[in-house]
């Protein structure tokens, strides 16, 4: 009960950390603004470990790699404090390789949030400032599906086929972890 407190709790906080690092990647990529209070949050969360790590990480082309580099070094903590709380147990070389899935599944998890998100308000705000910012976030994702789908009598269901896909990935990359934690 001890260790599944522990996981839950450094979870969350990996979670939230991580995720705001992806999150700045992915508002950097397509260039939304950071003075809204969404980007003053994840640069509250993120700055102290991004920022030092661009000294010695540079971008690739517009990818922020110091970005997807905290959030992964945040699941080598998240994971290596788990290994450590459970009594050493498993191949510690295999840390790095687990993490790498786990940042995949937060990524997973993210996306099909912020598409979930962009669809209910997409119903209940379409023209709020809320809207407009999901609407950025989520559109490289969702165009990519619209210019390969037709549409279904008008009905553009890209977003639904997305979070499917999404689910799809979730399953098989908790089954691929499940597998090598063993």
């Amino acid at each position: 009960m001890f260790l599944n407190l522990i996981s839950m709790l450094l979870d969350i906080a990996a979670s939230l950390v991580a995720g705001a690092c992806l999150l700045r990647l992915l508002m950097q990529w397509q260039r939304v603004s950071f003075r809204q209070p969404l980007g003053q949050f994840v640069c509250a969360v993120t700055d102290w470990l991004v920022l030092p790590l661009r000294r010695y990480i540079p971008a690739w082309g517009k990818l922020d790699t110091a970005s997807v580099a905290g959030a992964w070094l945040v699941k080598v903590v998240q994971y290596g404090v788990l290994w450590a709380f459970s009594g050493a147990q498993g191949a510690l070389a295999l840390l790095p390789l687990v993490s790498v899935v786990g940042l995949v599944q937060l990524v997973v998890s993210a996306l099909s949030a912020l598409v979930f998100l962009y669809v209910l308000m997409s119903w209940l705000q379409p023209g709020s400032a809320a809207y407009h910012l999901l609407n950025l976030l989520t559109q490289p994702f969702l165009d990519f599906l619209r210019r390969r789908m037709p549409r279904l009598g008008g009905v553009d269901i890209s977003a639904w086929v997305f979070l499917i896909l999404m689910q799809v990935l979730g399953v098989v990359l908790a089954g691929l972890q499940t597998s090598w934690m063993r």
